[in-house]
């Protein structure tokens, strides 16, 4: 249904049903458009006694929300957050080696855009992972000897 209100910018149930949704009954084509304006991926607007549905978003932005939406609850979900970023890493390598290349370049880039360039890279041994753990090679981090970091302050003693 989404892909006929793509094609066609916006459309009535009725609309929907002749061009593309012919095998669907018009009352499970008008429930699942509610639904879908309910949880705000349409809009719609009374025409007559119908309304007619528009996506909210464009394919390729509601692509991007349910990716990120899905690689936030793998995230949330593992007690280590490397393990879902190392099944993306092999998932990328298995696909397209080019992939890797791109996913380096993004990180670069919104790591200036985020003003930590001077962070360097983040050494994978520091979140309890070797690069040989997930068939990566070593992407040029830094020795842990030569991170600028503070030792950690004790913990706060608890009064009685």
């Amino acid at each position: 249904m989404l892909d006929g209100l793509w094609a066609k910018e916006n459309a009535t149930v009725r609309e929907l049903i002749e061009h593309g949704c012919e095998d669907l009954a018009y009352t499970t084509v008008m429930t699942t458009l509610d639904r879908l304006f309910k949880k705000g991926l349409l809009t719609r607007s009374e025409e007559g006694r119908a309304f007619r549905y528009a996506p909210r978003f464009s394919r390729e932005e509601l692509h991007r929300e349910a990716a990120g939406h899905a690689l936030r609850q793998l995230l949330d979900a593992s007690p280590a957050s490397s393990l879902p970023l190392s099944f993306l890493v092999e998932i990328l390598g298995e696909r397209d080696a080019q992939l890797l290349d791109d996913l380096r370049e993004l990180v670069e880039r919104k790591r200036l855009e985020l003003g930590h360039r001077d962070l360097g890279h983040r050494d994978l041994r520091h979140r309890d992972i070797d690069h040989r753990d997930i068939g990566q090679p070593d992407l040029g981090q830094k020795d842990m000897s030569q991170r600028d970091t503070a030792p950690p302050e004790p913990a706060p003693k608890e009064r009685k």
